[in-house]
């Protein structure tokens, strides 16, 4: 019975995760769209005056316009880090304590999806998104999908979780390394009580 529920829940989360993936692709893809109709062939529309404005920009590079004309590099690299969160999300534990954990490498996979998409349709991405401020290259909802998710995760892995958080990864779960570091330490013990305990180490010597 328990076994039929953790599939179900797992099965939901999946569920909704593929949602909330393609809802964010839609709201990446529909804001470009937007900025074609219009910005395209335009002036800049200044939002905060000196410091930032819509400017559309079609890239032919990776995020914030480097790397120019390499289409199919950066399309192998897209699929790649999808397919491969993908994979990591399916291992992931349906708990509540990964969730902001799966929500950013949801989002950084939605934003390689929406920018994947543009480069095989169009051959370049769409970006409209310009701090001229500080001259920052522009970009679009998706980098700042990958961009701002990168940042949280990397928070996350410092101050939140652990090395057991992530045993899921070699196929281990919590409990099976709790139990493998309690053996060992039952062993270290066992060593410990055998060298600091004479007649068990003449006893030992003579068993051998």
């Amino acid at each position: 019975m328990k076994t039929e529920n953790r599939k179900t829940i797992s099965f939901m989360v999946l569920v909704i995760q593929i949602i909330f993936w393609l809802l964010l692709i839609g709201l990446d893809l529909w804001t470009k769209q937007a900025a074609v109709t219009a910005l395209k062939g335009k002036p800049a529309i200044p939002l905060i005056d000196g410091v930032l404005e819509f400017l559309y920009v079609e890239n032919r590079g990776a995020a914030f316009g480097m790397l120019q004309n390499a289409k199919w590099f950066f399309a192998a690299v897209a699929v790649t880090a999808i397919v491969f969160i993908g994979v990591f999300l399916i291992k992931m534990p349906a708990t509540r304590r990964m969730l902001p954990m799966r929500i950013c490498l949801i989002m950084i996979s939605a934003g390689a999806a929406g920018n994947l998409i543009d480069r095989i349709r169009l051959s370049y991405v769409r970006d409209f998104i310009y701090f001229s401020l500080i001259d920052f290259p522009v970009f679009n909802v998706a980098d700042m999908y990958v961009t701002v998710s990168t940042f949280l995760m990397v928070l996350l892995i410092l101050l939140r979780y652990g090395d057991e958080d992530f045993s899921f990864i070699n196929g281990l779960t919590v409990s099976e390394n709790d139990l493998l570091s309690k053996q060992a330490r039952t062993q270290e013990n066992d060593k410990g009580a055998l060298l600091s305990d004479p007649e068990a180490q003449a006893e030992n010597g003579r068993d051998e």
